[in-house]
């Protein structure tokens, strides 16, 4: 079974990457999708963590990152690609590629330009940490 990894950030180029990585897994057959969004530890400092447990920023930025997936789960079930979702918390670049190693994935379907803040000017800053870190294929889609 071929297996493909979707990093996600809710973006429009992320949502044509589901699109993208879907065809492809259409066309290969026999064939899942692993469905990523990845956030930063949360950083509480200062008078913040006083209002703000870091528990509480972790759920919330749980929830955020369950809601990014949610929006994407209806192309996945729509065209019947078995998929599996879930949140990966770390250094963006380094989760994603770690993880999709550890899943022995064939590949990696990504956006170029995410939500994240102005990153290189060619394509986005975490696309392109994924291409050099990366041990498989990498599909940029923008």
């Amino acid at each position: 079974m071929q297996k493909i990894f979707v990093p996600t950030d809710g973006s429009h180029c992320s949502e044509r990457a589901v699109k993208h990585a879907v065809a492809l897994a259409k066309k290969l057959g026999h064939c899942i999708i692993y469905l990523a969004h990845a956030h930063e530890e949360p950083l509480i400092y200062g008078e913040i963590a006083v209002y703000v447990p870091r528990e509480k920023m972790s759920e919330l930025q749980r929830a955020h990152s369950e809601d990014i997936l949610k929006r994407l789960e209806p192309i996945l079930r729509q065209a019947g690609v078995p998929y599996e979702k879930e949140v990966l918390v770390g250094p963006i670049a380094h989760v994603l590629t770690e993880r999709a190693a550890a899943l022995g994935c064939d590949a990696i379907v990504m956006g170029t330009h995410g939500m994240t803040s102005l990153g290189s000017m060619l394509m986005g800053s975490i696309a392109s940490r994924v291409v050099h870190l990366a041990k498989m294929p990498v599909t940029l889609v923008k």
